[in-house]
């Protein structure tokens, strides 16, 4: 079995990964920037940022035959220059270490959010388009940087079999990221006139794809978007998730999201223009597919919230 290091132990999809390892009998060791209460299952976690010479010493003391490299810092409560420092300058600390300790496998964790929602944007987008993201919002330079550094790293070292993942919004019950915050919100304003089409992914479905390529017997090398099953109006998978929807003006819905904390203003180019991404790739290189179907993935995404919000109501009554 495998000794693996998955960094970013303290969100819900390496946790999710972390689980599902550990019951098939690999040794799982994790990191993270931030404290992390709660290890599944008591595995042994450093707390250590990817940039500082403390992750040296985890590879010290460990020989790994797999990372993965979960730990993109997405939060834009974090300062740009300490996101920059995580995402890029760490990146590059693990990849080298990778390569510097004989590590077999790394895989790179990115986003499609790289692509920029766009309206010269065609359907589907396959891995070798133009990244546009970056040109209005500099927001999100910090993950184009990594994505273009580990692709580059990808033909530099291909000694370590390495994958780039550009998955769609990512959802599910431990995930805690803006798209799954606003499918349980109890209400959302949608942009007047407009309503693209989007893909989902559900946290398991996800961990499942990082495992086949982490342990399974495809040793590759490339750059990989991935979604799940089909793709539905944006307003539709709020009704889905029981969201009430009131379409005001995007002028009025942009300076509203901005007051929200963390919100990035990138995103709202989303609500806007689709961004449909192809994963055939994917799915034919290690024979992968999404088990649960799109309704599911949004349901059981927000399933906990609305049966606390009917609680509370019934409650009041």
């Amino acid at each position: 079995m495998s000794t693996i290091l998955i960094t970013g132990m303290a969100g819900g999809l390496s946790q999710t990964v972390t689980r599902k390892l550990i019951a098939a009998g690999h040794q799982v060791v994790g990191v993270d920037y931030r404290p992390v209460k709660r290890p599944p299952n008591g595995i042994l976690v450093y707390q250590a940022n990817y940039n500082k010479t403390r992750i040296e010493d985890v590879f010290r003391r460990h020989s790994f035959d797999v990372v993965l490299h979960l730990g993109r810092v997405g939060n834009l409560r974090e300062e740009m220059g300490k996101r920059f420092d995580l995402n890029v300058i760490g990146s590059q600390k693990i990849m080298n270490l990778c390569r510097d300790r004989g590590v077999s496998r790394l895989l790179v964790f990115s986003t499609f959010h790289i692509y920029g929602a766009h309206p010269a944007n065609h359907t589907p987008i396959y891995e070798d388009e133009p990244i546009r993201a970056g040109t209005d919002f500099p927001q999100i330079a910090d993950a184009i940087q990594l994505d273009n550094m580990a692709c580059t790293w990808i033909y530099q070292h291909p000694e370590v079999a390495t994958v780039v993942l550009r998955p769609t919004n990512v959802v599910g019950p431990h995930i805690r990221n803006t798209i799954s915050s606003l499918l349980r919100a109890p209400t959302f304003f949608q942009l007047a006139g407009f309503n693209p089409m989007f893909q989902f992914i559900h946290e398991n479905d996800l961990a499942d794809a990082i495992i086949t390529f982490a342990v399974g017997p495809r040793r590759v090398s490339g750059v990989f978007n991935i979604a799940g099953e089909g793709s539905v109006p944006l307003c539709t998978a709020f009704k889905m998730a029981r969201v009430r929807v009131y379409p005001l003006p995007a002028s009025i819905v942009a300076a509203t999201l901005e007051h929200w904390a963390g919100f990035p203003r990138y995103f709202i180019n989303f609500f806007k223009y689709p961004c449909i991404i192809s994963d055939k790739a994917f799915r034919e290189t290690f024979h992968w597919s999404p088990r649960l179907s799109l309704e599911a993935c949004i349901w059981d995404t927000v399933a906990r919230t609305r049966e606390k919000q009917q609680g509370v109501q019934a409650w009041r009554r």
